[in-house]
């Protein structure tokens, strides 16, 4: 059985280091965390953010103008949905050795001229605490969704290529064409009135779709959208576990399968280990 990868345990507290090659040289501040450090960076293809937090590896790399919260808040989602048990442990291998070779990574931006990175970007604005604490109302936290992007787009996608690739013909997109009402390279217009996954971003190309739909299916599946059926049914009806069991049965088959370890429990930027 291959380990699973652990967080270091150091004397002042418990803090994520990258088990790659890390430039890092200096500390920028603790940001008042006890799981994370935030430290400054000179990473090519980043240099024009200017600190980043590692999660069993992965950056999130933030502008100097992202408040310290946000990011520490963003660490913790991505902690919680890679090691669900809070156990000290990522819970699937595979799933992070996929990340690091395909470079996964995270940027936070505070103003739109700042969305300039080759990778996933998270807005600070967009990432709302408050909601986890507010009983899952009121403004939406959108670290869950970018930061679960980053996760099925560089790694299960490329850990379980067959399974779970955003080409046409894996697992997860036969589910999704049955979801869309059809096999769909460009969005119809309407689509077919017994789809439930409608997503109509004319910028969002087929394997596009596929990440939001793996988005869609898994976070409802952990109980995210129970209090946002209106706020998010033009893109998507099955806003609860229960209904993506008894309507979309192939992908809650999928995202419960034990042997691919997907979270059971929604991250809410707490993560205890």
């Amino acid at each position: 059985m291959t380990k699973r990868k652990r967080l270091s345990i150091l004397v002042l507290g418990f803090f994520l280091i990258s088990s790659a090659c890390d430039t890092t040289t200096a500390l920028i501040t603790t940001g008042n965390d006890p799981n994370f450090i935030i430290v400054a960076h000179n990473d090519a293809g980043f240099i024009k953010t200017n600190r980043k937090v590692n999660v069993f590896g992965i950056p999130i790399y933030a502008y100097s103008n992202v408040e310290d919260s946000k990011l520490l808040h963003t660490a913790n989602i991505l902690a919680q949905y890679l090691d669900n048990n809070e156990d000290g442990f990522v819970d699937n291998i595979t799933l992070l050795n996929a990340l690091t070779a395909n470079n996964g990574a995270l940027f936070m931006w505070k103003t739109e001229s700042q969305i300039n990175l080759n990778a996933q970007d998270l807005g600070a604005d967009e990432s709302i605490p408050s909601w986890h604490s507010n009983g899952n109302v009121g403004e939406f936290d959108s670290a869950l969704e970018e930061v679960w992007h980053v996760i099925t787009h560089n790694g299960y996608a490329n850990a379980y290529p067959t399974i779970f690739g955003e080409n046409p013909g894996t697992a997860l997109t036969k589910s999704m064409d049955l979801a869309r009402g059809g096999n769909f390279t460009s969005i119809p217009n309407p689509y077919p009135s017994d789809a439930w996954y409608t997503y109509n971003d004319q910028t969002c190309e087929y394997d596009c779709m596929a990440t939001e739909y793996i988005y869609w299916a898994m976070t409802s599946i952990l109980g995210a959208h129970e209090n946002r059926f209106d706020e998010i049914s033009q893109e998507w009806n099955l806003n609860t576990r229960s209904l993506v069991q008894t309507i979309d049965t192939a992908v809650f088959a999928l995202l419960t399968d034990p042997q691919y370890m997907f979270p059971k429990v929604l991250p809410d930027g707490t993560y205890k280990h």
